[in-house]
């Protein structure tokens, strides 16, 4: 007895094949780009610090942004007295920071690695050896986001539901 897929079903298993073959090419371009990236040598360096609340997805190696350019790595990470972690970032000496700059970590795509990126400030003193970047914003967590997304649609579901309870004078039909 021989078995045979409906048109339907082998449309089906070629979208799910084309859609596995995308995710599989967009993984291995963004793990080859992120070797890439933590491979690149730096001369001379300084260290500065950010402390943040969660760095999720974040490792040793990491690469550190400015205006999209690498312009250094993480290499330290540990943990204050407030229990929040304090990143050591090592910067490129050619590349100078106001002291006023803002850094947040941010991802490379939805399956990418995390890096550290520098919003650049306006100041004209620049960050030396040692000192502090005073305004960072932690990691984004995926889930998190997607459990917000999903608690605002059930809410907006559950209101919809009173107000047409209510309009139809309390007789749920």
């Amino acid at each position: 007895m021989e078995d045979k897929y409906s048109q339907e079903e082998i449309k089906t298993l070629r979208i799910g094949a084309i859609a596995l073959l995308a995710i599989i090419i967009i993984t291995f371009i963004t793990i080859s780009h992120n070797a890439s990236i933590k491979q690149d040598g730096l001369g001379d360096t300084y260290n500065i610090y950010a402390d943040f609340g969660r760095t999720d997805g974040l490792n040793l190696g990491d690469v550190v942004r400015m205006s999209g350019v690498s312009i250094g790595r993480v290499v330290g990470a540990s943990l204050d007295k407030n229990f929040n972690s304090r990143l050591t970032l090592e910067i490129d000496s050619k590349y100078k920071i106001p002291n006023d700059s803002s850094a947040s970590i941010v991802s490379f795509g939805l399956i990418g690695g995390k890096y550290v990126e520098i919003d650049v400030g306006g100041a004209e003193e620049y960050f030396s050896s040692g000192q502090t970047i005073s305004y960072t914003q932690d990691a984004l967590v995926l889930e998190e986001l997607l459990e917000r997304i999903i608690s605002m649609g059930k809410s907006k579901k559950a209101t919809k539901e009173n107000n047409d309870i209510i309009d139809n004078g309390g007789i749920d039909e």
